[in-house]
């Protein structure tokens, strides 16, 4: 589990704040977990895998509608290509997306 952190960290394109600043995002995003602000990669997914079973292609971690958000695009079951935003504070699902026909 650890290595899905390691692993998303590379692809979150901003951080906590949602503005670049002088360290990297990775570990602007790792200082969120250890704070305890937002939860770690692997418990976001384990709580998708649960309601939302698939393949996850992309994870972001935004600054959306005043929360810290993680955007996760997954490949379904059936085939469709959706995204997931879940609060990265809560886990909580905020909304989702078929991004299929786009």
């Amino acid at each position: 589990m650890k290595h899905l952190f390691a692993i998303a960290a590379l692809i979150l394109p901003l951080p906590a704040g949602g503005q670049p600043g002088a360290m990297p995002d990775f570990e602007l995003a790792q200082g969120a977990v250890e704070r305890g602000e937002i939860l770690p990669l692997a418990d976001i997914l384990r709580r998708l895998e649960g309601e939302h079973p698939g393949q996850v292609v992309e994870v972001e971690l935004e600054y959306s509608r005043g929360l810290r958000v993680y955007e996760v695009e997954l490949i379904t079951a059936q085939g469709r290509l959706i995204e997931v935003d879940m609060d990265a504070a809560t886990g909580a699902i905020l909304g989702i997306e078929d991004e299929t026909d786009d």
